[in-house]
């Protein structure tokens, strides 16, 4: 039984941020040493965005706020406990947003949506955003409710998993998967590299989709799931390289400069895997799926995989261009990225997307463009 992605759809805080904007304050701040000042001007510079959006309007204001004072150009230190609070307050309504987004997009009513999986790596709270929504939404008490946390950049992947199992179980069930992330409440400045890294990548962001074995309206697109598979790097290999952990000033992300290097030497095995799962494409190499939405941890990592799986620049634009405008927005990303895929692709086109994370974990799945079915 074909089970469809349905509506797919992208929310953006409304503060956004040049790039230049945030690199002149990190790089401004006091803690940084020489080193660090040309670290930050090197990263930012080659980081392949333009421009970020945040929850935190303090960078463009007058007066001071949670993180930063205008007034001496500081950056402030609020604990991790300040800026839960504030990840709770500012979380709650852009996860609503998407959902919103996602349903009404979709042509379906409350009442039709069986379960709801929100996912989030950057704050926690209960009841949480999957209460949330089933409250500000108008769902049924007796929605199923399930949250995902602190996966990272990879976790829609096994939201998406966990709603297609649901469907199998149940041919009625419409499962409404959100993904928010606040990455930029955890920003702080100190000269560590892979600090420096996690400051000129991160972004915050909310995507959602309805998940049905419904079949598609006549002229609305929508992707057929086809695929998933997982993996991680050999034992050794990168538990180190990619982490989140809580930290005494926010969440700390370490995003090592070998990741790229790391995803570059492991993606092979991993795309094999997943094209064996389908007979059309068994074999066949990568170029050969014509869409890609590969989630942009950086621009070296796009880079990389580009060229270790051959893939035409074409195929990595969608990828490059949600990395340029909006930045990494952990798991919400790569539903920015089959959200453009999709409004530009055609009929039968099969989409390949990849996502990598902690461990180092590496997530992929194979889809299948649907437009004008009966």
């Amino acid at each position: 039984m074909p089970v469809f992605l349905h509506a797919l759809r992208g929310v953006l805080p409304q503060t956004a941020y040049a790039q230049a904007r945030i690199r002149d304050v990190i790089r401004s701040q006091p803690e940084l040493d020489r080193l660090g000042q040309r670290l930050t001007t090197s990263i930012f510079n080659n980081s392949g965005i333009d421009t970020r959006h945040s929850v935190v309007s303090d960078f463009g204001q007058d007066e001071a706020g949670l993180f930063y004072d205008p007034q001496t150009e500081r950056m402030l230190t609020p604990s991790t406990g300040v800026r839960n609070a504030y990840y709770v307050e500012q979380a709650t309504p852009l996860f609503l947003a998407a959902a919103r987004a996602a349903l009404e997009a979709s042509h379906l009513q409350a009442a039709d949506i069986t379960h709801v999986i929100t996912v989030s790596c950057t704050g926690f709270y209960a009841p949480g955003p999957e209460y949330a929504i089933v409250r500000g939404l108008g769902l049924s008490p007796q929605t199923q409710r399930y949250h995902l946390g602190f996966m990272g950049c990879y976790a829609a992947f096994p939201a998406l998993r966990m709603a297609r199992a649901f469907c199998d179980a149940d041919p009625e069930a419409v499962v409404l998967v959100v993904c928010a992330e606040l990455c930029t409440i955890h920003m702080h400045s100190v000269n560590d590299p892979d600090t420096l890294i996690a400051n000129s990548v991160f972004a915050d962001g909310a995507a959602g989709v309805i998940v049905s074995a419904r079949t598609p309206a006549p002229g609305t697109p929508a992707l057929r799931m086809d695929a998933f598979g997982t993996t991680l790097t050999p034992e050794g290999v990168g538990e180190k390289e990619m982490a989140w952990t809580v930290g005494d000033q926010g969440y700390d992300m370490v995003l090592s400069t070998y990741v790229p290097e790391i995803i570059e030497a492991n993606i092979g095995p991993v795309l094999e895997d997943l094209l064996a799962r389908d007979r059309a494409l068994a074999g066949a190499p990568s170029a050969d799926v014509q869409r890609w939405a590969i989630h942009p941890g950086g621009r070296q990592i796009l880079d990389r995989v580009q060229g270790a799986l051959g893939l035409g620049d074409g195929q990595l634009a969608p990828s490059r261009e949600v990395l340029r405008r909006a930045g990494n927005m952990s798991s919400a990303t790569v539903l920015f990225i089959l959200q453009d895929v999709l409004a530009a692709g055609t009929d039968g086109e099969r989409v390949a997307a990849l996502a990598f994370g902690p461990g180092l974990t590496v997530e992929s799945g194979l889809f299948t463009i649907c437009t004008g079915l009966d």
